[in-house]
């Protein structure tokens, strides 16, 4: 049997969201007539502690409709040079969006504060973008899932704030960050006004995320949403998959924290590895083999052929992932495969 370590999207539906589907009561979204997108919509922001919400078929799309409906082309917007809006979006920012990106250098996601100030453009003067938009990633993916802490995110509220530039948090792992902070959602939520969260990742629903904030902005988002081409009919079949995994699928969480602790500490023991995030913070593992004879795709390979599955970060460097179909007994096997493996090259 596979194990699937590339990432949480991996996951499949459980039994009570292919019950939801069956008999999801559903309608035409781009009229606002399917109830279970707007129960889910309104589920989202009422747990987000937001005025509303839109449903998206992704999370590049949300954090794009973000972009696009609280800018104009030719802003610039801050974020980090290792953000997933940035590294991995496909440039929708500046080929669609029409904005000129700041990217500022962040430890575990983490840009200084006196480096947002700095780069904070608000002068009248015609040769200079102004700035935006200011964008945080919680949990930061690149940086191996980790957590923004709440004082960092109320200091970059404050100054972004008092200056009256929107924060956009791309939150695609959002609960893995309540859950290993041991907070309510709506602490972390409260620094940004717009918020992203998937449903797809640690919450197993087959697709989508939910884009929240105020009223009017969501407006802007739902005409630019149906601009790109996303634009739904009977999408209640998916919404009510994403209604139970925002119901009863957070909790659970903090199962595949503990299981990425022990992958780590397994890896850790082995000297041929090394930990980049050597505090796991939530479900994400990134190994450095900088001192195997072997480069990743070899390792992934090597890896493929044992029925392990695990994703390139770059040439030396992969990544694992746990989620709710990885057990306590798959990363056990996982690090028995692994250290053989090094052992043998």
């Amino acid at each position: 049997m596979t194990i699937d370590l590339r990432s949480d999207t991996v996951t499949q539906p459980t039994e009570q969201m292919r019950e939801a589907i069956l008999h999801a009561e559903v309608g035409d979204d781009v009229y606002g007539e399917d109830p279970t997108i707007n129960e889910l919509q309104e589920q989202a922001a009422a747990q987000l502690g937001k005025e509303a919400g839109l449903f998206v078929t992704s999370g590049t799309q949300g954090n794009l409709l973000a972009v696009l409906s609280q800018t104009e082309r030719g802003d610039e917007v801050i974020l980090g040079e290792d953000s997933h809006l940035f590294y991995s979006e496909t440039g929708s920012l500046a080929a669609i969006a029409g904005v000129q990106t700041r990217t500022l250098e962040s430890v575990n996601g983490q840009m200084t504060i006196e480096r947002i100030a700095k780069s904070i453009r608000t002068t009248t003067d015609l040769h200079q973008p102004k700035t935006g938009l200011v964008c945080l990633e919680n949990t930061h993916a690149r940086s191996g899932g980790s957590i923004l802490p709440l004082s960092y995110m109320e200091k970059v509220a404050d100054l972004a704030g008092g200056m009256n530039i929107p924060i956009h948090l791309d939150g695609s792992r959002l609960f893995n960050a309540s859950v290993r902070l041991g907070v309510d959602v709506q602490d972390i939520t409260q620094y940004a006004g717009t918020v992203l969260i998937c449903l797809s990742k640690g919450l197993s629903a087959p697709m989508g995320s939910i884009l929240v904030g105020d009223q009017p902005t969501i407006n802007r988002a739902r005409r630019w949403r149906k601009a790109l081409g996303g634009g739904t009919r009977q999408a209640g079949i998916v919404g009510a998959a994403g209604q139970v995994a925002l119901a009863s699928m957070v909790d659970r969480l903090a199962i595949d924290h503990t299981n990425a602790e022990v992958l780590a500490d397994g890896l850790h023991r082995l000297p041929e590895l090394r930990i980049i995030n050597e505090e796991v913070h939530s479900n994400i593992v990134i190994v450095s083999l900088e001192q195997l004879p072997i480069d990743a795709t070899l390792f992934i390979q090597r890896l493929k052929d044992q029925g392990i599955l695990v994703s390139r970060m770059n040439e030396r460097q992969v990544r694992l992932v746990t989620h709710r179909e990885i057990s306590r007994a798959d990363v056990e096997r996982v690090v028995r495969v692994i250290k053989e493996m090094v052992q043998e090259v």
